[in-house]
């Protein structure tokens, strides 16, 4: 079995982000860049339907700047075999990255396709969705299980009402949450053997897909502040404060 698995690059999440002055957008300078975690969660579900033997190659894939060979190469000394980078410097929505990743497919014929459930920076949670769509495979998403048995993947998803577990037809699409695995730390000896590891590089053109954005970000604003918090001596004073300035009650 190959498995696909795509990884985006990321604002690290202990990292507090800061707008543009001009609020075009998130400012990127000098701040440190990280594989999104639903990604690393993705790429350690990989590892390990390999390590069990039921896969025989991972290959990682990213669609975005040169810059994101670094998270590549993170993939790489996780375990992946293998990495392909969708090179572009434009603005990419879901759709356009779902197209991206659907002709990687095409070319890679997987029988498994892995995504996070979504970035913690655009945050849609559109693109696992998306990718189904367009391919036709059957899709489980926000995944805290997943078990491989024969042609099927029997898949635990995390749903309002509790858990459901959908039985699908591979190939097929899995998109994970955070209670699926535990994503390992990288061992030195791996990193240095990943910078051995092919990665490859094309162009949306080569591929022949179009990642031209129907959207267009008008403005980015940081949330407003809130105010500090008070004590209160008494419920009754609670009352009072909940009924006449919150006027929440």
């Amino acid at each position: 079995m190959r498995i696909l698995v795509s990884v985006k690059r990321v604002v690290d999440y202990n990292v507090k982000v800061r707008v543009k002055a001009d609020n075009s957008g998130v400012d990127l300078a000098n701040v440190k860049m990280a594989m999104n975690p639903f990604c690393e969660i993705a790429v350690e579900e990989a590892v390990r339907l390999k390590e069990t033997g039921i896969a025989s190659e991972i290959v990682v894939v990213s669609v975005g700047p040169a810059t994101a060979q670094e998270q590549l190469r993170t993939a790489l000394a996780l375990g992946a075999d293998r990495a392909i980078l969708v090179e572009t410097a434009d603005e990419l929505n879901s759709l356009a990255v779902a197209k991206a990743l659907k002709a990687v497919v095409d070319k890679e014929q997987p029988q498994l396709v892995i995504l996070g459930k979504q970035a913690i920076d655009s945050d849609n949670n559109q693109t696992g969705q998306m990718l189904a769509a367009l391919t036709g495979f059957a899709q489980g998403t926000f995944a805290s299980k997943a078990v491989v048995a024969g042609d099927k993947l029997n898949v635990t998803r995390e749903i309002d009402g509790g858990l459901q577990t959908v039985s699908l037809n591979l190939p097929a699409i899995l998109t994970t949450d955070l209670r699926l695995n535990e994503p390992r730390y990288a061992s030195l000896p791996n990193i240095m053997k990943a910078k051995k590891k092919p990665l490859e590089t094309v162009t949306p053109d080569a591929l022949g897909v179009s990642l031209a954005s129907t959207n267009k970000i008008l403005k980015v604003e940081a949330p407003a502040a809130r105010s500090a918090g008070i004590k209160v001596k008494s419920v009754a004073e609670l009352v009072e404060k909940l009924k006449n300035e919150a006027k929440v009650i």
